[in-house]
């Protein structure tokens, strides 16, 4: 199973090109060209999109999760409690991406790759086909409450294949089969390896303005675990090189091992998290 998704993990394939982000044309393709700009933010919201970084491009993403808003003024609606991810990415090609990031969530360390398979084409491939790999290491966990901690307990991998269609020059559609896997788990009935079907789409409202939304179904969640599926809401604003992304979610992490394993907010009980991302292109 090990040498399986270290395969996974390792796994690159590079085909074809994107354009700059101020270059790319919210309109349908004609003839034989390839579908611009089904995405305009490397992710949805907590699910990554189909956009890749261009060749010898470097994007640097701040991502902020509020405290739940839930408890009031008493911490501010949240500000008092931030979440903080630092995210670098760099085009090896312009199918071809690495990144590497940290989470104060559970002070997370993070490297990804990100490859394109296929590309959606006037009379050729329906589809954009995006495969999505990252190893993660939990440095929260404490050797006093954890007996026996070894640095292996501390490893999470995760897979994902992000299927996207751009349907018209305002809606974007994509599904995301998922599989992550923590060497340790806090749900004693908990299986390690987990299975998901994240799903997300972008409908533009304006020149520079859109509403974004993805959800994840967690397909194997224990019987006894207290965690819920993720589904966040927000606004996408594109400003020159940058890319301002607004939200509030059930989930407070923002890798996905942490939002689709332990996403701990109820939408019905105002249990949510205001958060934002914003990338920098360079």
């Amino acid at each position: 199973m090990k040498i399986l998704m270290f395969i996974l993990l390792l796994f690159p394939l590079s085909i074809l090109a994107q354009d700059d982000l101020l270059n790319e044309i919210d309109t349908d393709s004609t003839g034989n060209e390839y579908a611009f700009a089904a995405f305009k933010g490397l992710k949805i919201v907590n699910f990554e999109s189909t956009k890749l970084a261009n060749k010898n491009e470097f994007i640097f993403i701040v991502s902020h999760r509020f405290g739940t808003i839930k408890d009031g003024i008493d911490t501010f609606f949240g500000l008092d409690n931030a979440v903080t991810r630092l995210n670098f990415v760099y085009g090896i090609s312009d199918a071809f991406n690495v990144g590497v990031s940290r989470s104060s969530f559970l002070k997370i360390y993070e490297i990804s790759a990100k490859y394109r398979l296929l590309r959606q084409k006037e009379n050729g491939s329906p589809f954009t086909i995006v495969g999505f790999n990252s190893i993660q290491i939990n440095t929260a966990l404490d050797e006093d409450n954890i007996p026996g901690l070894e640095f292996n307990d501390r490893l999470g991998y995760a897979f994902q294949l992000l299927v996207a269609r751009k349907i018209n020059t305002n809606f974007s559609v994509e599904i995301a089969p998922t599989f992550f896997h923590d060497n340790y788990v806090t749900v004693s009935q908990q299986d390690k390896s987990q299975f998901a079907l994240g799903i997300g789409g972008r409908h533009k409202l304006g020149k520079r303005w859109s509403i974004n939304a993805d959800y994840g179904w967690h397909l194997n969640r224990a019987n006894n675990s207290p965690f819920k599926n993720p589904l966040s809401i927000g606004f996408d604003l594109e400003t020159g090189g940058h890319v301002f992304q607004m939200h509030f979610s059930n989930a407070q992490a923002m890798n996905i091992n942490g939002f689709m394993g332990q996403a701990s907010g109820d939408w019905s009980e105002g249990d949510i998290y205001f958060g934002f991302n914003l990338s920098r292109r360079f």
